[in-house]
């Protein structure tokens, strides 16, 4: 043991770190107590059944495992600085998204009191041979003002559910983003003090060697995560207007316009996939890029509904597109003119998107019916989940110009067989008048 020795004890030992009991250099370390030891102390019974090794052995595998730690912090520390980025990108992002719902919200109730006007002044308009008289149209006129002042309640108190979590969704990500900030700092410090130590004397570098590696194993085994918070789509707006119905059109597809590999009902109200092109003539209007089919419908005013059955498609795409000369080449990416409803379903999974611009649509359940809205000279189109009667997104713009048509798309798949369908509704029939009664489905 003393020829191993010799090199050692010929180096210059630091007078700390001498044995204070026997006076002699340390040659040993204990790993079980943790301490540098003389020859004088390794003959004592106290370490007897102890662990120990040479003092250069076991700083060589000190700094073995220092050097493994270090890597592990460094990928975790780079893991915490893109978390806190995300975070903060995230808290600027949910502002913007709150104020966009803020505005859908506003745009769809005035939607609703629009309607709500007008379907009071078609009732005080009709019918032919009914006697008003002022008890009647001034019961009229409260029961009108009942429902603005109801729909106006209902307007607050989702814009007041959408400040309470636009709130609480900001506390949790300025939360995270403190602890986030301070487990960074202790990643940081760590590391440092590890560096530290790999680049001191054997001595220095077994010194509270074993609460360095502790200290930084559970500092690993700290979670890191982004922050869960709750989605917007809780603020849903709910309660279609049945003012709606007025609007339903016939809709019906183009058979020029249709994609060679799209088959059309003879009914031309249902739209599916088939397995081999169709001997269709060249037309200019046709699409021969994407799966879409226009309605031969066209608007250039007023307001339009109509609602499509997608229960039995896997992935489809709704909406309006601006009438133009030519369709042929059309690209994924040219959709400038379109304004687009998205829908995929892999297996129990869907995921809804609107374009433009390209924004995920966070919905708590799947679509089986989707309604849409056209309301010209107000420059909105609207989006509606069918089976429960909410709101999907709403677009405003200031003014439309040109002819707008109806438009729908499925998506071509490599699969030999595919029996995605589209059809589009039949208009309820029309009922004998609008009554007052049904302003309830307003709010």
């Amino acid at each position: 043991m003393s020829e191993r020795l010799s090199p050692y004890l010929q180096q210059k030992i630091p007078e700390d770190y001498y044995c204070v009991k026997h006076l002699e250099p340390p040659q040993l370390f204990c790993d079980d107590d943790q301490i540098t030891l003389c020859v004088k102390c390794f003959l004592s019974q106290e370490h007897k059944n102890h662990v120990v090794y040479r003092v250069e052995d076991a700083a060589v595998n000190y700094k073995k495992l220092f050097q493994e730690i270090l890597n592990t912090l460094t990928e975790k520390l780079e893991v915490a600085k893109k978390i806190l980025a995300d975070e903060q990108e995230r808290m600027v992002m949910i502002q913007g998204e709150e104020q966009n719902f803020k505005e859908m919200i506003a745009s769809e109730y005035r939607i609703r009191f629009r309607l709500l006007n007008e379907e009071n002044e078609m009732n005080l308009l009709r019918p032919q041979g009914y006697i008003f008289n002022l008890d009647v149209r001034e019961a009229r006129l409260n029961q009108l003002i009942g429902f603005s002042r109801e729909l106006e309640d209902k307007f607050q108190e989702t814009l007041q559910r959408l400040n309470n979590l636009g709130t609480e969704n900001m506390n949790k990500l300025k939360e995270n983003e403190v602890r986030v900030s301070e487990q960074i700092c202790c990643l940081q410090r760590i590391t440092t003090e590890l560096e530290k130590k790999c680049g001191q004397s054997a001595l220095a570098l077994l010194q509270n060697a074993r609460y360095s590696l502790e200290r930084s194993e559970a500092l690993l085994l700290q979670c890191l995560e982004p922050t869960n918070i709750t989605d917007l789509s809780f603020c849903q707006i709910t309660g279609m207007s049945e003012m709606l119905r007025i609007f339903q059109r016939h809709v019906t597809l183009d058979p020029e316009t249709a994609h060679p590999f799209l088959i059309l009902s003879e009914d031309l109200r249902s739209v599916r996939f088939g397995n081999v092109p169709q001997d269709v003539p060249d037309n200019p209007k046709r699409f021969d890029f994407s799966a879409i089919v226009l309605g031969v419908e066209s608007f250039t005013s007023g307001r339009h509904y109509w609602e499509v059955d997608v229960e039995k498609t896997t992935k489809w795409q709704l909406g309006i597109c601006k009438d133009s000369a030519s369709q042929q080449g059309d690209r994924p990416n040219a959709f400038g003119d379109k304004f687009l409803l998205t829908g995929s379903v892999i297996g129990s999974d869907f995921t809804f998107w609107v374009f433009p611009p390209l924004k995920r649509v966070s919905l708590r359940e799947q679509l089986h019916k989707v309604g849409v809205f056209l309301d010209y000279e107000y420059g909105q189109i609207s989006f509606y989940n069918v089976t429960e009667r909410s709101l999907i997104y709403n677009f405003s713009y200031p003014a439309f110009k040109g002819a707008l048509r109806p438009i729908f798309s499925l998506c071509i798949t490599n699969e030999s067989v595919n029996s995605d369908c589209l059809t589009i509704c039949s208009p309820h029939a029309p009922s004998c008048g609008v009554t007052v009664s049904s302003q309830t489905s307003l709010v």
